[in-house]
Protein backbone atom coordinates (compact mmCIF):
# COMPACT_ATOMS: atom_id res chain seq x y z
CA UNK A 1 0.00 0.00 0.00
CA UNK A 2 1.87 3.61 -0.76
CA UNK A 3 2.60 5.44 1.76
CA UNK A 4 -0.25 8.13 3.28
CA UNK A 5 1.36 11.05 5.10
CA UNK A 6 -0.92 12.23 8.29
CA UNK A 7 -1.72 15.63 8.35
CA UNK A 8 -4.31 17.17 11.01
CA UNK A 9 -6.12 20.24 9.92
CA UNK A 10 -7.19 22.46 13.44
CA UNK A 11 -10.61 22.90 13.55
CA UNK A 12 -12.76 25.32 15.45
CA UNK A 13 -14.16 24.81 19.55
CA UNK A 14 -17.25 22.55 19.98
CA UNK A 15 -19.04 25.67 20.48
CA UNK A 16 -17.99 27.79 17.62
CA UNK A 17 -21.44 28.53 15.35
CA UNK A 18 -20.60 29.40 11.81
CA UNK A 19 -21.07 26.10 10.13
CA UNK A 20 -17.44 25.43 8.70
CA UNK A 21 -18.54 21.24 7.74
CA UNK A 22 -19.22 21.84 4.16
CA UNK A 23 -15.71 24.02 3.54
CA UNK A 24 -14.00 21.20 5.43
CA UNK A 25 -15.06 18.15 3.66
CA UNK A 26 -14.32 20.13 0.42
CA UNK A 27 -10.71 20.64 1.76
CA UNK A 28 -10.67 17.07 3.24
CA UNK A 29 -11.82 15.37 0.21
CA UNK A 30 -8.73 17.55 -1.52
CA UNK A 31 -6.10 16.15 0.51
CA UNK A 32 -7.45 12.58 0.83
CA UNK A 33 -6.96 12.41 -2.90
CA UNK A 34 -3.71 13.82 -3.30
CA UNK A 35 -2.97 10.80 -0.50
CA UNK A 36 -2.63 12.15 2.81
CA UNK A 37 -4.73 10.99 5.87
CA UNK A 38 -6.33 14.12 7.34
CA UNK A 39 -7.66 14.24 11.15
CA UNK A 40 -8.80 16.98 13.31
CA UNK A 41 -7.48 18.55 16.01
CA UNK A 42 -9.10 21.48 18.13
CA UNK A 43 -7.14 25.06 17.74
CA UNK A 44 -7.99 25.97 20.97
CA UNK A 45 -7.24 22.97 22.65
CA UNK A 46 -5.31 20.81 19.90
CA UNK A 47 -3.54 18.08 22.39
CA UNK A 48 -0.30 16.32 21.60
CA UNK A 49 0.71 17.15 17.80
CA UNK A 50 3.76 15.58 17.45
CA UNK A 51 3.47 12.67 14.69
CA UNK A 52 2.01 14.65 12.41
CA UNK A 53 3.97 15.12 9.19
CA UNK A 54 1.96 18.98 8.53
CA UNK A 55 -0.37 20.37 10.45
CA UNK A 56 -3.06 22.91 8.61
CA UNK A 57 -4.48 25.51 10.49
CA UNK A 58 -7.34 25.48 7.53
CA UNK A 59 -10.04 25.79 10.32
CA UNK A 60 -8.63 27.80 13.04
CA UNK A 61 -12.29 30.06 13.00
CA UNK A 62 -12.52 32.70 15.55
CA UNK A 63 -9.08 33.33 16.44
CA UNK A 64 -9.86 36.71 16.34
CA UNK A 65 -11.65 36.58 19.31
CA UNK A 66 -9.45 34.65 21.33
CA UNK A 67 -6.58 36.49 20.47
CA UNK A 68 -3.77 35.37 23.59
CA UNK A 69 -4.57 32.00 22.87
CA UNK A 70 -3.66 31.73 19.46
CA UNK A 71 -0.87 33.53 19.72
CA UNK A 72 0.11 30.81 22.23
CA UNK A 73 -0.07 28.09 19.93
CA UNK A 74 1.66 30.06 17.66
CA UNK A 75 4.64 30.14 20.07
CA UNK A 76 4.25 26.51 21.24
CA UNK A 77 4.03 25.25 17.10
CA UNK A 78 7.40 27.46 16.95
CA UNK A 79 9.04 26.25 20.29
CA UNK A 80 8.34 22.64 19.30
CA UNK A 81 9.44 22.96 15.83
CA UNK A 82 6.32 21.34 14.19
CA UNK A 83 5.79 21.19 10.98
CA UNK A 84 3.48 24.03 9.46
CA UNK A 85 1.77 25.26 6.49
CA UNK A 86 1.76 28.14 6.28
CA UNK A 87 4.80 28.43 8.43
CA UNK A 88 4.42 29.71 11.38
CA UNK A 89 6.33 32.98 11.24
CA UNK A 90 3.75 33.20 7.69
CA UNK A 91 0.67 33.18 10.27
CA UNK A 92 2.17 35.25 12.70
CA UNK A 93 2.83 37.90 10.14
CA UNK A 94 -0.85 37.43 8.36
CA UNK A 95 -2.25 37.71 12.18
CA UNK A 96 -2.46 41.66 12.12
CA UNK A 97 -3.67 43.65 8.98
CA UNK A 98 -0.55 45.72 10.06
CA UNK A 99 1.32 43.94 7.50
CA UNK A 100 -0.77 46.55 4.58
CA UNK A 101 1.22 48.98 5.67
CA UNK A 102 4.44 46.71 4.70
CA UNK A 103 2.95 45.79 1.66
CA UNK A 104 2.39 49.50 0.35
CA UNK A 105 5.69 50.66 1.76
CA UNK A 106 6.86 48.17 -1.03
CA UNK A 107 5.24 49.93 -3.49
CA UNK A 108 2.09 47.30 -3.63
CA UNK A 109 -1.33 48.94 -3.86
CA UNK A 110 -3.12 48.55 -0.92
CA UNK A 111 -6.67 49.85 0.57
CA UNK A 112 -5.49 53.25 2.19
CA UNK A 113 -5.42 52.61 6.02
CA UNK A 114 -4.51 54.82 8.74
CA UNK A 115 -4.10 52.67 12.08
CA UNK A 116 -5.43 54.70 15.01
CA UNK A 117 -4.47 53.34 18.41
CA UNK A 118 -7.66 54.25 20.53
CA UNK A 119 -10.42 55.10 18.16
CA UNK A 120 -12.36 58.64 19.11
CA UNK A 121 -13.98 61.06 17.68
CA UNK A 122 -10.82 63.66 17.12
CA UNK A 123 -8.62 60.33 15.99
CA UNK A 124 -11.59 59.83 13.60
CA UNK A 125 -12.00 63.21 11.94
CA UNK A 126 -7.87 63.06 11.87
CA UNK A 127 -8.29 60.15 9.64
CA UNK A 128 -10.46 61.23 7.34
CA UNK A 129 -8.67 64.05 6.73
CA UNK A 130 -5.32 62.13 5.56
CA UNK A 131 -7.49 59.17 3.62
CA UNK A 132 -9.25 62.32 2.14
CA UNK A 133 -12.74 60.29 2.73
CA UNK A 134 -15.90 61.13 4.79
CA UNK A 135 -17.75 57.86 4.69
CA UNK A 136 -15.06 55.03 6.05
CA UNK A 137 -15.06 51.51 7.15
CA UNK A 138 -13.66 50.76 10.68
CA UNK A 139 -11.97 47.40 11.56
CA UNK A 140 -9.73 45.79 14.23
CA UNK A 141 -6.12 45.03 13.26
CA UNK A 142 -6.83 41.43 14.11
CA UNK A 143 -10.38 40.23 12.82
CA UNK A 144 -12.15 37.22 10.46
CA UNK A 145 -15.46 37.16 9.03
CA UNK A 146 -16.12 41.46 9.74
CA UNK A 147 -16.04 41.22 13.47
CA UNK A 148 -15.89 44.73 14.75
CA UNK A 149 -16.53 45.70 11.14
CA UNK A 150 -18.58 49.11 10.81
CA UNK A 151 -19.87 51.31 7.96
CA UNK A 152 -19.62 55.01 9.40
CA UNK A 153 -21.20 58.09 7.57
CA UNK A 154 -20.80 61.71 8.48
CA UNK A 155 -22.61 62.30 11.70
CA UNK A 156 -22.59 58.44 12.78
CA UNK A 157 -21.16 57.79 15.92
CA UNK A 158 -18.44 55.55 16.75
CA UNK A 159 -19.92 52.10 17.75
CA UNK A 160 -19.49 51.23 21.14
CA UNK A 161 -17.28 48.36 20.86
CA UNK A 162 -14.74 50.76 19.11
CA UNK A 163 -14.40 53.46 20.97
CA UNK A 164 -11.14 53.65 22.42
CA UNK A 165 -9.88 50.74 20.86
CA UNK A 166 -7.10 50.04 18.36
CA UNK A 167 -8.66 50.22 14.99
CA UNK A 168 -7.74 50.51 10.97
CA UNK A 169 -9.84 52.96 9.29
CA UNK A 170 -9.92 53.32 6.30
CA UNK A 171 -12.53 55.10 3.21
CA UNK A 172 -15.39 53.03 1.77
CA UNK A 173 -14.20 51.49 -1.55
CA UNK A 174 -16.42 52.67 -4.30
CA UNK A 175 -15.31 49.02 -5.97
CA UNK A 176 -17.27 46.90 -2.90
CA UNK A 177 -20.46 48.41 -3.66
CA UNK A 178 -20.56 48.16 -7.77
CA UNK A 179 -18.40 45.49 -8.88
CA UNK A 180 -17.65 43.29 -5.56
CA UNK A 181 -14.67 42.03 -3.80
CA UNK A 182 -12.49 39.73 -6.09
CA UNK A 183 -10.39 36.99 -4.40
CA UNK A 184 -7.62 34.76 -6.28
CA UNK A 185 -6.13 31.83 -5.20
CA UNK A 186 -2.92 30.15 -4.92
CA UNK A 187 -1.37 27.10 -4.40
CA UNK A 188 2.59 26.66 -4.07
CA UNK A 189 2.59 30.12 -5.81
CA UNK A 190 0.40 29.54 -8.54
CA UNK A 191 -2.71 30.87 -9.54
CA UNK A 192 -5.69 28.45 -9.97
CA UNK A 193 -8.75 30.30 -9.23
CA UNK A 194 -11.11 33.40 -8.73
CA UNK A 195 -14.55 34.45 -7.67
CA UNK A 196 -16.18 37.81 -7.03
CA UNK A 197 -18.14 38.07 -3.71
CA UNK A 198 -21.03 40.90 -4.16
CA UNK A 199 -23.02 42.25 -1.11
CA UNK A 200 -26.57 42.14 -0.38
CA UNK A 201 -28.28 45.45 -1.28
CA UNK A 202 -27.94 48.18 1.30
CA UNK A 203 -24.81 46.04 2.62
CA UNK A 204 -21.01 46.62 2.04
CA UNK A 205 -20.07 42.95 3.72
CA UNK A 206 -19.66 39.96 1.17
CA UNK A 207 -19.56 37.35 3.77
CA UNK A 208 -22.41 34.61 3.37
CA UNK A 209 -23.63 34.96 6.90
CA UNK A 210 -23.92 39.05 5.67
CA UNK A 211 -26.00 37.74 2.31
CA UNK A 212 -22.86 38.17 0.36
CA UNK A 213 -22.74 35.94 -2.83
CA UNK A 214 -20.16 34.49 -5.10
CA UNK A 215 -19.95 33.27 -8.45
CA UNK A 216 -16.49 32.54 -10.51
CA UNK A 217 -14.53 35.11 -11.67
CA UNK A 218 -12.09 35.39 -15.22
CA UNK A 219 -9.41 36.81 -12.92
CA UNK A 220 -7.94 40.23 -15.56
CA UNK A 221 -3.49 39.81 -15.98
CA UNK A 222 -3.74 43.08 -13.90
CA UNK A 223 -5.04 41.27 -10.67
CA UNK A 224 -2.85 38.40 -10.75
CA UNK A 225 0.08 40.62 -11.08
CA UNK A 226 -1.13 42.51 -8.19
CA UNK A 227 -1.39 39.43 -5.91
CA UNK A 228 1.37 37.93 -6.99
CA UNK A 229 3.13 41.13 -6.16
CA UNK A 230 1.52 41.33 -2.48
CA UNK A 231 2.37 37.69 -1.78
CA UNK A 232 5.99 38.51 -2.59
CA UNK A 233 6.02 40.39 0.45
CA UNK A 234 5.28 37.51 2.88
CA UNK A 235 7.85 36.47 5.51
CA UNK A 236 7.81 33.20 3.43
CA UNK A 237 6.25 31.79 0.33
CA UNK A 238 2.90 30.79 1.25
CA UNK A 239 1.24 26.82 0.64
CA UNK A 240 -1.55 28.18 0.15
CA UNK A 241 -3.09 32.05 -0.15
CA UNK A 242 -6.26 33.55 -0.89
CA UNK A 243 -5.56 37.49 -2.16
CA UNK A 244 -8.75 40.17 -1.11
CA UNK A 245 -9.04 42.82 -4.03
CA UNK A 246 -11.49 45.68 -4.27
CA UNK A 247 -11.38 48.76 -7.14
CA UNK A 248 -11.53 52.64 -6.33
CA UNK A 249 -13.75 55.03 -7.95
CA UNK A 250 -11.55 54.59 -11.13
CA UNK A 251 -11.46 51.03 -11.22
CA UNK A 252 -8.07 50.34 -10.13
CA UNK A 253 -7.61 47.41 -7.93
CA UNK A 254 -6.05 47.69 -4.31
CA UNK A 255 -5.39 44.53 -1.69
CA UNK A 256 -7.57 44.48 1.02
CA UNK A 257 -6.26 41.54 2.71
CA UNK A 258 -3.85 38.67 2.05
CA UNK A 259 -5.47 35.72 3.80
CA UNK A 260 -2.98 33.21 4.77
CA UNK A 261 -4.88 31.28 7.82
CA UNK A 262 -7.88 29.79 7.84
CA UNK A 263 -9.26 31.27 4.31
CA UNK A 264 -12.33 29.77 2.73
CA UNK A 265 -10.61 28.52 -0.53
CA UNK A 266 -14.32 28.07 -2.67
CA UNK A 267 -12.30 25.07 -4.29
CA UNK A 268 -15.98 23.78 -5.97
CA UNK A 269 -15.19 26.43 -8.08
CA UNK A 270 -11.85 25.87 -8.82
CA UNK A 271 -11.42 23.92 -12.43
CA UNK A 272 -9.55 21.30 -10.87
CA UNK A 273 -12.02 20.93 -7.89
CA UNK A 274 -9.06 21.15 -5.35
CA UNK A 275 -6.56 18.95 -6.64
CA UNK A 276 -3.52 21.77 -7.22
CA UNK A 277 -4.07 22.80 -3.69
CA UNK A 278 -4.26 18.79 -2.56
CA UNK A 279 -0.69 18.73 -4.05
CA UNK A 280 0.18 21.52 -2.90
CA UNK A 281 0.12 20.52 0.76
CA UNK A 282 1.56 16.55 -0.03
CA UNK A 283 4.76 18.81 -1.81
CA UNK A 284 5.10 20.61 1.32
CA UNK A 285 5.72 17.83 3.95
Amino acid sequence: MPYQPRVAILVPAPDYSENWRPAFARKAAALTTAGLVVEQRTWTDPGDLAGYELILPLFAWGYQRDVARWYALLDRLQAEALPVANPVPVLRWNSDKAYLAELGAAGVAVVPTVEVAALDDAALADARVVLGAEEVVIKPAISGGADGTHRIAPGDAIPADAQGQRRLVQPLMPGILTEGEYSLFFFAGRFSHAIVKRPASGDFRVQEQFGGREMPWDASEAARRLATAALAAAPAPPVYARVDMVGDAAGKLHIMELELIEPSLFLHHAPDKGSAFGHAVYAAI
